[in-house]
């Protein structure tokens, strides 16, 4: 019976999606699509989530015991993009690649993050990555670069425990 409870029921992620909701939340606030230019399609949104998700992740690699915690929150990443996949139509077959290729994706932003705030050049960092080439209008560039180094900073005065909690800055 315990084998198939294990099998079939949703895996035990604590509070990760609590914080995974709120990460959501954010990246879908309206501001980020109407001021910032952030194109308003599955694309946008998607690299919209990545670079909140991206900013948080950072925070938490900063505490090795957060580690476990981090690794909750991806997964609960993977499941709601294999949900949303499945949602747009994509079979069976092939979400699996896709939400590797996602994977691959978060990966690599949270890589590019890193290094440009880092090396400051955050803003370049967000033409590739969050608007894939096409430079918004410098305005709308300077309002999500100044949104998400403020997101960054109030990250970095959250206790982990209020992270680990579901609770975003």
């Amino acid at each position: 019976m315990r084998l198939l409870q294990r099998l079939f029921q949703a895996p035990d992620r604590g509070t990760a999606p609590r914080l995974y909701a709120a990460i959501v939340a954010r990246g879908r606030e309206p501001h980020w699509y109407e001021a910032g230019a952030v194109p308003d399609t599955i694309d946008g949104r998607f690299d919209m989530i990545a670079a909140v998700m991206s900013l948080v992740l950072l925070r938490l690699e900063q505490d090795d015991a957060a580690i476990p915690f981090s690794t909750q929150l991806t997964e609960v990443f993977i499941d709601d993009m294999d949900g949303q996949l499945r949602q747009i139509g994509i079979g069976d077959i092939v979400v699996g690649k896709h939400v590797g290729k996602m994977m691959g994706m978060l990966g690599g932003r949270l890589g590019a993050y890193r290094a440009a705030l880092a090396d400051g050049t955050l803003g370049e960092a967000l033409v590739r990555n969050l608007y894939r080439g096409e430079a918004p209008a410098p305005e709308a560039l300077a309002h999500v670069e100044a949104g998400l180094r403020t997101l960054r900073d109030q990250l970095a005065e959250t206790p982990i425990d209020t992270l680990r909690e579901g609770v975003l800055a």
